[in-house]
Formats: structure tokens, sequence, C-alpha cells
């Protein structure tokens, strides 16, 4: 269904920032040997039990980031198209985005590139009270949907599954900026919406304080659409490449880390940001915070085989990329198609995955 295009402000400044996108300063020109320290963005304004401990958290904590001779600056950001805007703007080195976002964009001139995947496995669901009468997606038709944030990828998500039922999304349904956890909630339990459009973890979230939600189903329109994606701008991917891939290199380790053993990697993001705790006990939060973090992990690890398995680390296939393109035009984020050899450069993942498998999952397993 061809949808009516309804982009936010967020990509004009994009578009704006596209003359000034000179790659943010570090204290490392590259080189194995140079301590860098990096600036990374993260597309969420509040800390979460997600990418940012299993990356970030555990890659400081279990040492892999110094092993790489890195320290990382975490920001956070009020979404994809925020954190594209902070490395387009030189506030970030690197940042984490929804590939959509990053299409954006680069459709309006901004010179960034995606240069590793992370969430492999589509996130985003429709959920509703049980007693809800929306039990099938052509039912949003004159709802009110609860998004994240205009700016988050969520609202993408929400136009083009409107598209995908049918439904002209610029006029068949309204998206409404909520949040998540006990603002989206509320908002949900008070009419205000009819509908969340959040991701997977977002969902535990709320469904560890002990409240039911029922799923609507995603089409397999949305099978093999990226989500999540490291994103630079050319100049920072073309002056610190070996900085960057020690980076992913360092990332990819902690993520096999959490997934070889969740419940210390949440622990590790206690240490890293003990917000996370709102002034309880670890052992009072881990076992909620762990399903939580699992939930994030499974978007990003393959659906299939053990931790031992898992290989190509931040991958992204022709196929795949093909797919998200099509449906950020469905989801109106962007209104053609962009070139391939623009947008992806995977040049970074031979060294990034020039790891010891074997050996961070002895180091997750020994961690009890």
């Amino acid at each position: 269904m061809k949808l009516s295009l309804r982009l936010g402000l967020g990509v004009a400044v994009l578009a704006a920032l596209s003359a000034c996108a000179d790659g943010p300063s570090s204290s490392s020109k590259g080189g194995s040997g140079d301590r860098a320290t990096l600036r990374l963005a993260v597309p969420s304004a509040v800390i979460a039990p997600k990418e940012e401990v299993a990356t970030y958290a555990v890659g400081d904590a279990e040492g892999y980031l110094a092993e790489e001779k890195l320290k990382v600056d975490v920001i956070n950001t009020d979404g994809s198209v925020a954190a594209v805007q902070a490395v387009a703007s030189n506030s970030a080195d690197i940042a984490l985005a929804d590939a959509g976002a990053i299409l954006a964009a680069r459709e309006k001139g901004v010179p960034v590139k995606a240069i590793g995947g992370l969430v492999r496995n589509w996130p985003w669901r429709m959920a509703v009270r049980p007693g809800s009468a929306v039990r099938s997606p052509a039912d949003l038709k004159g709802k009110k949907i609860g998004v994240i944030s205009l700016a988050s990828g969520s609202a993408g998500y929400a136009r083009a599954y409107a598209s995908d039922a049918g439904l002209d999304a610029a006029k068949d349904i309204d998206l409404l900026p909520v949040g998540v956890g006990a603002q989206a909630l509320t908002a949900l339990e008070d009419g205000k919406v009819d509908v969340l459009a959040l991701y997977t973890q977002a969902y535990t979230t709320i469904e560890n304080a002990g409240t039911d939600l029922r799923y609507l189903d995603n089409s397999d329109a949305f099978d093999g659409i990226r989500s999540l994606t490291y994103v630079v701008t050319e100049k920072t991917l073309r002056a610190k490449k070996d900085v960057l891939t020690r980076y992913l290199r360092a990332s990819y380790q902690a993520l096999l880390f959490s997934a070889a053993n969740p419940e210390a990697a949440m622990r590790d993001g206690y240490r890293a940001f003990p917000q996370l705790l709102t002034g309880k006990k670890a052992d009072d939060r881990i076992a909620d915070d762990t399903r939580t973090l699992e939930a994030w992990i499974k978007t990003a690890v393959p659906t299939a085989g053990e931790p031992e398995d898992f290989r190509d680390w931040g991958a992204i296939s022709d196929v795949e990329w093909d797919k998200t393109v099509a449906y950020t035009r469905t989801a109106g984020q962007i209104t053609k198609d962009v070139p391939l050899p623009e947008l992806w450069d995977d040049s970074l993942l031979g060294g990034a995955n020039d790891f010891d498998p074997a050996a961070v999952i002895a180091k997750a397993k020994a961690a009890g």
C-alpha cells in the first residue's frame, strides 16, 4: 500500500546538519597501540536492560574495552533520529540507531554510513489489553496507537503495520507519544491509546510488573527487516577505521558474553549504571531485569543454535538491506531507494569478528 509521507522534524534537522558532519574528535587517530575515547549515542532517553548493558556495560566490566585500549562515554538521545543527529552534529562518534533513521538521513544528504548490525530479529510488536476489541490488524482503523516518540522507530513501525493491513496510515490511525514502561502502560490503561507499538524488551518490563498483554501478529512482511545498527559519519569512518573496528570487536564480544550468561551481564549493568537499581538491592531486581535483558538479547542473536554456534557478528545481507529499504519506504521515512554502496560499509567486520568465541563463552560461564 502507498503511504502518505509524514516525515518528522528530526529528518529536516539532519538535512541541515549534512554540511557540518565532519566527525567528532577523538583521542586517537587509529593504530592498535593507541588509546582512544569514543562517544556512543544510544537511541533512548532512559537507561534500561538492553543494548547499553549487553554491549557497553559488559564490555567495560569484563575488560573487552580495556583490551582494545578504548574508553567509551555513553550519551542518551530521544530515539533513533536523535541518535543519528548526534553523530551528524559531532556530539557522538558512533551511534546505535534504527536502520530506517539511517536511511532517512542518507536520503537527505547526511553523510552517514552503517558499519555493523546489532538487532537482527524484528523486535517491534503491537500490544493491547486482553479484553480489547482490537483483535486483528484491520481493527486498527480509527484507533490511537501509542509510540515511544514520533522520532523513534516505533512510529515508523506503526505506520508500516497499518499500511500492511490495508489501511491509510496518514488517515486511519493516530500516533501519540507515550514513552515506555509505566508511562506507556498508564496511557493504555487509561484509554488515551488503544494499542501500543513497542519493542520486545519494553513489553517484558511491563509484564514483569504483573500486567497481562495480548499481542497482534506481525505478517511475514516484517521478516528479515533490520533494526538497531551502528552508524558513523563517512569522515569518522575514513579517519578512525582501526578505532571503530576495535570498538565493534569489543561490543560483539560483550554481546556474546551476555548471551552466554545474561544474569552476569545484568550485574555488570548495575555496576555501569547504578540508576538501574532505583534504590533497591541488586538481588531484589536481578530476576526481573535478567528476563528483560534476555528478551532484548534474543533480538540480537540468531534464533537457532547456542552461543557456541553464533558467528558473523554485525553482518547484514543484501537481501536484508533490500527488505529494510522497502519497509522504510512503506513506513514513510524515505521516498526512494537508497543505493547500498551509499548506505553500508562492511569493511570493518572481518576485524570485528577476529576474536576467540570459546574464550568469551568460557569467561561468561565462569562468572557464575
